[in-house]
């Protein structure tokens, strides 16, 4: 099947431009942390077995369009990929080689599926970070078709679009051009980040601090200028009694970020903490 995949390092990603950074390779960097023993060459033979299988239907179509429907239907209908709806907040759902084990995932993480298939067939599949679930577009002739991998991949209209954009703008309907904005492609390290960050959200409701910590903490090794990712770290280190840790953390949130929503609260927990006595860790 070719060469090894060899993950990232991540103290080498928060240099590498954004068009650089390996999308499943760095998907399943993130999924170590959590699983070890994690062969990526498994999950990289796996997305390559979904391309080879659908490459002489996707060779034999023309239009952008059918192409995807055919990469979709494979994906969706025959191998059974699914969005989690049971389970929705597992942290599973987060984890790469999970989603290719279980075929259930996120929208995010079946996104990143459906992207690595199609950019293996040469299908310009890019993603969209849409306020509330992750989307997927493809260029075609007359604009843009966006697609929902959470629900098989369902095609999805402007209006459609327009009503699920609304209840996160404040109830205001988006006209055409703040719609397509919103449907910007999301580049490689935005779409990590937003993996990273629903890891932390799942964490940090199960209270489960140290792994909300190193959710934290990857966010700013793919992008260290994300204030609220310091903010993050520095409660979840609050939360485990690693005074130094936090005070650091929040001090350099409230130095990059004073006018902050939550800056005066922050300000009160640097306060308690700087009367504690610091802890060795």
């Amino acid at each position: 099947m070719g060469e090894r995949l060899t993950l990232p390092d991540w103290n080498a990603l928060a240099e590498l431009p954004d068009e650089s950074l390996p999308l499943l390779g760095t998907a399943l960097l993130i999924a170590r942390d959590e699983y070890p023993d994690l062969d990526a060459d498994l999950y990289d033979t796996v997305a390559q077995t979904h391309a080879e299988h659908l490459r002489p239907e996707i060779d034999a179509i023309d239009p952008w369009p059918l192409k995807m429907a055919a990469i979709n239907r494979y994906l969706f209908d025959e191998v059974g990929y699914t969005g989690n709806h049971d389970e929705y907040y597992d942290p599973r759902n987060s984890y790469l080689n999970e989603v290719f084990d279980r075929r259930l995932g996120n929208p995010i993480s079946l996104a990143m599926v459906q992207m690595e298939v199609a950019r293996r067939l040469g299908v310009p599949l890019d993603g969209v970070s849409f306020p509330g679930h992750f989307l997927v577009r493809l260029p075609v002739d007359d604009g843009l078709l966006v697609m929902d991998p959470f629900n098989g991949g369902r095609p999805l209209g402007a209006d459609e679009l327009r009503e699920r954009a609304k209840p996160h703008l404040g109830g205001d309907i988006p006209d055409d051009n703040a719609l397509l904005q919103i449907l910007d492609p999301a580049s490689h390290r935005s779409i990590l980040i937003r993996v990273l960050r629903n890891l932390h959200g799942v964490y940090a409701e199960r209270e489960e601090w140290d792994r909300a910590a190193r959710s934290a903490d990857r966010v700013l090794k793919l992008s260290p200028d994300q204030p609220e990712a310091l903010r993050d770290r520095g409660l979840a280190y609050l939360h485990m009694d690693y005074a130094r840790g936090a005070r650091d953390d929040l001090a350099r949130y409230l130095h990059a970020a004073p006018q902050a929503g939550d800056a005066d609260a922050m300000r009160e927990k640097l306060v308690d903490l700087s009367a504690r006595p610091s802890r060795m860790h």
